[in-house]
């Protein structure tokens, strides 16, 4: 396959991950804004995933299986924080 298409395709992903950058600024609700920060790391992770084949490095596979790690903990914690009622 065309390493070409890995590079458009990590550019593609932050393109996704930055168009949801206004709903985690403005919400409306916090519940809102965590899915959309839950999103835009995971679409952050693809985007290295490909910028990782692009560039024939493995080493940044761990570097999106961390990011994706802590989004998913950290949208459960702000789930649990929810939760409780304390915001």
């Amino acid at each position: 396959m065309n390493p070409d298409i890995y590079l458009a395709a990590a550019i593609a992903e932050m393109l996704v991950a930055l168009l949801l950058l206004p709903r985690l600024a403005i919400g409306p609700s916090v519940g809102d804004r965590v899915v959309a920060l839950n999103t835009a790391s995971t679409q952050a992770a693809l985007a290295v995933l490909f910028y990782a084949a692009y560039a024939d490095r493995p080493i940044y596979l761990d570097v999106a299986i961390w990011l994706v790690s802590f989004s998913y903990l950290g949208a459960i914690v702000w789930a649990r924080f929810l939760e409780r009622g304390l915001l």
